[in-house]
Formats: structure tokens, C-alpha cells, sequence
């Protein structure tokens, strides 16, 4: 049977066999174009018309029950991308990517508000121009603001002629460059609060479809989920990498209090065992990576780990005060820090640190300890001296006692006290003026500790028995630290070097007479040895070591004349003779006075400047007399007849 009589026959199932086929919508109008040119009865007419009505909406609604199956496995793909870790701008690319495609739409795009009021167009989709991107909208313009301001979709089939836009001169130059129509926004949310909205446009002038609408929507509300989940995913990143920083610096945090810790106990233990304070802060310093010193109570430094530079009596001063008002570490400076050295109420100094950055909590806590160990130190060293006290000043005692003595006995009393017995020595008196002996005999006693020598009391002179050569640098040394503490004047005589213990007594002597020389002398408050009273010490010297004074001033001139015959000597004798004056000199000795001046400044280089000032020119010519009066008397005594009346020796 044939389509037309099955059409006139059973109108009914032609159409079903052609719903069967899925033939388009125009076949059904055809084949009820057809009935109809054909004499049907009325019934099978009527019949005819039905089927086809019906066929017709059984099509179109298979085919919207296809396109939203379309477009809900559009959307299914759409939630399945946006859980791909994408950073807030891939996302929104995406977004306009998805919408564009499902809607069939030529352009797409996504406005972000601004915190200052507004919004841009972040990310677009089929745009044509560079002009949509970055596009500011004012707010209260455009379909977006709208929208937001609604919390609904909103949509014109023809933007530009449609008044109840409020429009902006920008927006609609770029919809006039992309040649838009039909644009609609609809709002995106987080929470309650719209931050942007989601655009469609085509560029022919368009109806949009509630499903249309109502995908947009969807996308929208997909949009605001995944743009809250990449924020979220953003901020634990950033929280999470918060957290390894801050755990990678409270592990090294946890090091560096581990290594000062153990800093902390090497300082113990270099306190108990003896150490010096140069040990101390040499140890703190290289803990710190800093320059580390320690000022005592008269803000003298006794001890630094390197150069402290710029450390005056003012910032002295200021450091003390600061820091004993605050009883723990301040800052002088962005790179100076100070700590108190204290034992109870009594204050004993201060420790400077010198750091290239100021130092965190757990390095003003180390500082706070190095301060203490310091103060423990010092108040160690100080009981040390008063218990050791008694048997060291009886062995000082029995040093300067005349009576004579085992070497072998003197020896092992030495070393069982920490001393040398053939080492060098020198001998210092001090005498305080003033009722502060007390206070300058405890003094002596740490003193004598830290420098590792003796003391005793001794006529009401403090002395002390030091290693060393050099009587004068020792002199001035007690004198510097003692008189600051007694706040009065001492005066201080020294003599020396001792070549072994032995010998003290005999030192000892000399300091006594070069102290008693310097009272009578009205010296008293000043600080000098034996060598710093010329010739006085050569009168007042137990041996009167003629020779040793004389090549101690005029030595090397001796030596140059032996070895060159340079006249120098003569030359130093007719300068004095003549009052000083090389022209003179020059007269005396029948050289032209250019001659002189050369010989001078060659006496100058040996002796060195100063020579011709009334202290040292007086020790200079009594030098030149002694040694002339002893080549005098050595050429009488070659010159005279032996012992067996032989005939005279030549020089």
C-alpha cells in the first residue's frame, strides 16, 4: 500500500510510520497538504488533521526533551571542568568558554566588581576587538549592574535601541565594534552578595528563551560555586604555605635555641673552670655572629671579642643607667645592645653587642644570660682571690724577706700556686691617699687573680708581684684602675723586670726606693718606675748599672759611631756645649754647619724625637759624661804598669 492511500485509508498510521522514520516537520505539513487536495470524507479529514497536530507536538517535544539532555550533559561537563584545580582567571575562561557553546551564543564574557564601586570586564569569549577586556562600567550602567542591583537575569533583544538601558558612551562603543544586539546579564553570587555577571550576546537581534535563560542562570550559579572553590583552594595554598614558613622558621628557631643552649652551658663550664673574660666573650661573640665587650663599674674595658668602636664616656654612661633602670637588655642603637653586669644590688658593668641586625627574643634572652655569666665570672674570680689570699700573701711575704731560701723548696711552692719560677716579674707599690686601704686591698686581691700574680700588704704600701717586663706599662696600668675606684689619687711605684722569684727582694727594694723618690720628689699621685727616673733611678738603683743606663739612652749613637766613625757623639757633646746651636757646634768642631745639621738628624732617627728637651737632654749629657769618664778611666787602667812593674799596656 503507498503513502497516498495509506493516507486516505488510515491517516493515522501514516503518521505514525513517518514519527517512526523521525521525518522532519515539513513532511507531516506536506502530508497534510496532500489529504487535503484529495476528496476525503470529512471524518478521515478531520482524522488527518488531528494526527498530524499531534505528531507535531510529539516532535517538538522530543526534541526539547534532546536539548535538554544536550544541555544537561553540557552542564554535567561543565561541573566536571570546574572541578579541575583551575586558579580564578582559567576558571572564568572556562565559564565564557561553556556558555558560548551551549547557548549558541557569538559572545561571551564575565564583569567582576570593584571594592570602589563598579566593575570590568574580566574574561571574554568570541569577542572580535581588544576593546571588551578591561572595559570599566560605571555603576548604575549597563545590563550588568542592572542585573546585580536586581538579583535577577536581564536581557534586550536589541541593546542599543533599547531605552530602558541606562547606557554609558564606552559600553556601547564596544558594543557598536563587536556589532552586538542581543545581550543579556545574569548576576553572580556569593553568599547574598552579587560580585560580577555572566553576559551572552549575538550580533543579530534575539529573543532569548526561558531555557535559554535558565541555562544561563545555571552557568551563573556553577560559576560562583567554582570561583568561591578556587578562592578557597587559593587561601589554603597561601595558608598552607604559611604554615611550612612558619614551621621551617620555628624549626630553625628551635636550632638556634638548641646551639645557644648548648653555648650557654660551654660558658658555664668556662666560668667554673677558670676561664678569663676574653674567653667568655670570644664564645658569646661567635654565638651571636656579633662584636661582643664587657665594661666594668668605672667603664674601663677590661675584655672585647673584636673592635668596639665609638664607645665614649657618654654612651658609657647612658648604658649603665639604661640598662640597670631596666634590669635587662636595651638598645642604645639599631645595632648596639646592652645587658647589666650586676651581683644583687651591686653594680659591676655592662656587656656591649654590636650586631649587623637587631637581635630577636631568643638573642636578648642569651644576652640576658651572657650578663649573668659574666657577673658569675667576675664574683667567682673575686671569691677565688680572698680564699687563695692568705697562702699567696704568705708566699709574697717570704719573697720579699732577705733571709735565704731553698731554690728546690721556692721552686715547688711557685708551681703549686700557678707561677713561674724563672719567668720575668716586676714589683708595684701602691700607696693610697686617703682612709680607702680597706676597700684598695680587696682590690689588690682580684687584681692580682686576674693578672695571675701575688699581693700582699707591706709598710702600708699594697704590692703586688706581676708578670711582666715592663715596670712602667704595670705602674700605670694599677694606677688607671685603682684610683677611678678609690676616687682619690694613689700613688704607684714600680721596678723591674725580676729574672726569676728569686731576685724579688732585691726588685722589691728598688720599687720602695723609686716610690719614696717620687714623694720626696712631690710626685705623690702620679704613677712611675725605676726607668721613668732617668738618672735619679741610676742614684737611687741598688747595683748602679752604669753600663746598662748608658746604652739605654745613648746606645744606639755608641753603636753607629763604632761601627762607622760618624762623629755623631762629638757632634751631640759640642751641640749641648754650645747651647744648642748647630752654627756654634759647627765652629767647635771645624765642619761646616751643614754638616752638623746631617749629623743631627741622623741622632734624631737613632734616639728618636724629643731628644734635646730638657727631661731627656739631661739624661743624654749625664750618659755622654759617664761614658766619657769611663773610656777615661778604662785608658788609665790598660795604660798603668801590672802588678809586676812591666812597662805600660797601649790601648
Amino acid at each position: 500500500m503507498g503513502k497516498n492511500e495509506a493516507s486516505v485509508d488510515a491517516p493515522a498510521l501514516a503518521v505514525l510510520e513517518m514519527l517512526a522514520r523521525e521525518s522532519p516537520p515539513s513532511h507531516f505539513e506536506e502530508l497534510l497538504h496532500q489529504g487535503r487536495r484529495q476528496p476525503l470524507p470529512p471524518e478521515r479529514l478531520a482524522e488527518l488533521e488531528r494526527a498530524t497536530r499531534l505528531a507535531l507536538d510529539i516532535h517538538s517535544s522530543a526534541n526539547q526533551r534532546r536539548q535538554r539532555e544536550a544541555v544537561m550533559a553540557a552542564l554535567v561537563d561543565t561541573v566536571h571542568d570546574m572541578t579541575t584545580p583551575y586558579d580564578p582567571d582559567g576558571l572564568l575562561k572556562v565559564i565564557t568558554s561553556r556558555a558560548r557553546r551551549l547557548i549558541g551564543l557569538d559572545m561571551a564574557y564575565i564583569s567582576l566588581r570593584k571594592p570602589d564601586g563598579g566593575s570590568y570586564i574580566h574574561s571574554s569569549d568570541g569577542d572580535t576587538t581588544a576593546l571588551n577586556v578591561g572595559l570599566v562600567v560605571e555603576e548604575s550602567h549597563g545590563l550588568g549592574e542592572m542585573a546585580q542591583d536586581k538579583g535577577a537575569p536581564f536581557w534586550t533583544a536589541d541593546y542599543l535601541n533599547d531605552d530602558r538601558i541606562p547606557h554609558l558612551e564606552g559600553v556601547d562603543a564596544v558594543v557598536r565594534a563587536e556589532g552586538l544586539h542581543a545581550i543579556m546579564a545574569v548576576p553572580i553570587f556569593q553568599g547574598s552578595e552579587p560580585i560580577g555577571a555572566l553576559y551572552g550576546a549575538d550580533r543579530v537581534v534575539r529573543h532569548f528563551t526561558p531555557n535559554e535563560i535558565s541555562v544561563m542562570r545555571s552557568l551563573a550559579d556553577f560559576a560562583s560555586v567554582a570561583l568561591e572553590r578556587a578562592h578557597l583552594l587559593d587561601r589554603t595554598q597561601t595558608e598552607i604555605a604559611e604554615l611550612e614558613a612558619s614551621g621551617l622558621k620555628a624549626r630553625g628557631t628551635i636550632a638556634r635555641m638548641a646551639y645557644l643552649d648548648d653555648v650557654r652551658s660551654r660558658l658555664i663550664a668556662q666560668v667554673l673552670n677558670g676561664s678569663d673574660l676574653h674567653d667568655v666573650t670570644t664564645t658569646a661573640a661567635e654565638a651571636l655572629g656579633a662584636t661582643v665587650a664587657v665594661l666594668d663599674a668605672h667603664g674601663r674595658m677590661p675584655a672585647s671579642s673584636g673592635e668596639m668602636s665609638g664607645v665614649d664616656e657618654a654612651l658609657t654612661s647612658r648604658a649603665t643607667l639604661e640598662t640597670h633602670a631596666a634590669r635587662g637588655p636595651v638598645a642604645l642603637s639599631e645595632h648596639l645592645w646592652a645587658a647589666p653586669v650586676s651581683a644583687g644590688v651591686e653594680n659591676l658593668g655592662v656587656v656591649l653587642l654590636r650586631i649587623t641586625r637587631p637581635p630577636g627574643p631568643e638573642a636578648q634572652r642569651f644576652l640576658r644570660f651572657l650578663a649573668q655569666a659574666v657577673a658569675l665570672l667576675l664574683v667567682v674570680q673575686r671569691s677565688t682571690a680572698v680564699a687563695a689570699g692568705p697562702i699567696r700573701d704568705e708566699f709574697l711575704e717570704d719573697l720579699l724577706a732577705a733571709s735565704p731560701r731553698s731554690p728546690h723548696r721556692l721552686a715547688t711552692r711557685a708551681r703549686q700556686l700557678g707561677l713561674d719560677p724563672d719567668g720575668s716579674y716586676v714589683v708595684v707599690l701602691a700607696r693610697p691617699e686617703g682612709s680607702e686601704h680597706g676597700k684598695a686591698v680587696v682590690w689588690a686581691s682580684s687584681y692580682a687573680y686576674r693578672h695571675s700574680g701575688l699581693k700582699t700588704v707591706n709598710s702600708g704600701s699594697i704590692v703586688l708581684l706581676l708578670p711582666g717586663s715592663d715596670a712602667s706599662a704595670a705602674a700605670q696600668a694599677v694606677s688607671d684602675e685603682l684610683s677611678p675606684l678609690l676616687g682619690r689619687p694613689v700613688t704607684v711605684g714600680a721596678a723591674g723586670p725580676a729574672e726569676g722569684l728569686a731576685s724579688v727582694c732585691a726588685v722589691h727594694q728598688e720599687a720602695l726606693r723609686c716610690l719614696d723618690a717620687m714623694i720626696a720628689l712631690d710626685g705623690a699621685g702620679s704613677a712611675a718606675s725605676m726607668d721613668d727616673l732617668g738618672f735619679l733611678g741610676l742614684l737611687l738603683s741598688d747595683d748602679h748599672d752604669v753600663e746598662g743606663f748608658v746604652s739605654s739612652v745613648i746606645g744606639p749613637v755608641l753603636d753607629h759611631d763604632a761601627e762607622r766613625s760618624a762623629g755623631l757623639v762629638p757632634t751631640i757633646e759640642a751641640y749641648f756645649t754650645s747651647g744648642n746651636s748647630p752654627t756654634r757646634a759647627a765652629a767647635h768642631l771645624h765642619v761646616h754647619p751643614n754638616t752638623v745639621v746631617r749629623r743631627l738628624e741622623r741622632i734624631t732617627e737613632l734616639l728618636g724625637a724629643g731628644w734635646q728637651k730638657p727631661g731627656r737632654s739631661v739624661d743624654i749629657q749625664l750618659a755622654l759624661r759617664l761614658s766619657r769618664a769611663r773610656d777615661v778611666l778604662r785608658r788609665r787602667r790598660e795604660s798603668a804598669p801590672d802588678a809586676q812593674g812591666g812597662p805600660p799596656r797601649m790601648s
